[in-house]
């Protein structure tokens, strides 16, 4: 298809999209994605061999999923600062045998020992990811396509290491190892329970995906207490230190009659 400059907004196929913006052409150059349309203000965009695709929307269910995975995982990392995570939609290039595509996943995990370090001040990832997690876009079966299938074979083929994709519906979740290059196994599921092979000693209960338990519920879970008890016994030495130290101070201003005596 030749590049056609369109004089007016297209409207998606779904009545309910955004209009795609104006003056956009059917063929994208990865150069002008980078240039315009990666920090496009409003949309997300993902680019996928010259084409746009545009990053749909969540809902408050999906994201409160999320959000739970997410601090689970930060906790994991606070313990056991052996990755790091990015979770700002950060894009990253795949160079693969068919296409070269551009995704942008909801959380990105990059080892330590990964040879492209993630840097500090990093707005898009030179290297692969070592795990995707992808939070399902189910607006339509195209979406649902896209990152139950097409992303999952991109992220194989290109070498991301995990792949979980979370599904607040429960048809589609799943969590996936690279067995050998291109090719994705369900991690197992041992009473409930996935284990990370990339990030060893980080496991979850997938039913707590929809549960949601807080941290007193975890703290006392052997699934996860190896690396919330620590955290919550670092926070409680925190509050009787500083409980100490007001103590402590108010007794010398007793002392010095600054303070009425008990």
């Amino acid at each position: 298809m030749t590049q056609q400059h369109l004089a007016t907004e297209t409207m998606a196929t779904n009545a309910s999209r955004t209009p795609r913006p104006e003056g956009f052409i059917n063929f994208v150059p990865e150069a002008l994605y980078w240039e315009k349309y990666y920090s496009f203000p409003d949309i997300g965009y993902e680019w996928n061999n010259g084409q746009l695709e545009e990053i749909p929307p969540t809902d408050y269910a999906k994201y409160m999923m999320y959000v739970w995975f997410l601090n689970a995982l930060n906790k994991f990392l606070q313990v056991e600062p052996i990755a790091r995570i990015i979770g700002l939609k950060m894009g990253f290039r795949m160079a693969l045998p068919t296409k070269t595509t551009i995704r942008r996943p909801d959380l990105g995990v990059v080892l330590n020992s990964n040879p492209i370090p993630l840097g500090d001040h990093d707005s898009s990832y030179g290297g692969i990811f070592d795990i995707c997690i992808e939070s399902l876009s189910d607006g339509n079966q195209t979406e649902i396509d896209r990152d139950a299938l097409i992303k999952r074979e991109e992220y194989a083929t290109a070498g991301v290491q995990e792949y979980y994709l979370l599904d607040e519906r429960g048809i589609e979740t799943q969590f996936y190892g690279l067995v050998r290059r291109g090719v994705y196994a369900p991690l197992p599921r041992v009473d409930g329970i996935v284990r990370s092979q990339v990030l060893p000693g980080f496991q979850f209960r997938v039913a707590d995906l929809y549960d949601k338990p807080g941290p007193a519920q975890m703290v006392a879970d052997p699934v996860y207490g190896n690396f919330i008890a620590p955290l919550v016994r670092a926070e409680r030495q925190r509050a009787e230190a500083a409980e100490a130290r007001t103590e402590q101070y108010a007794a010398l201003l007793k002392a010095a009659g600054l303070l009425p005596l008990d």
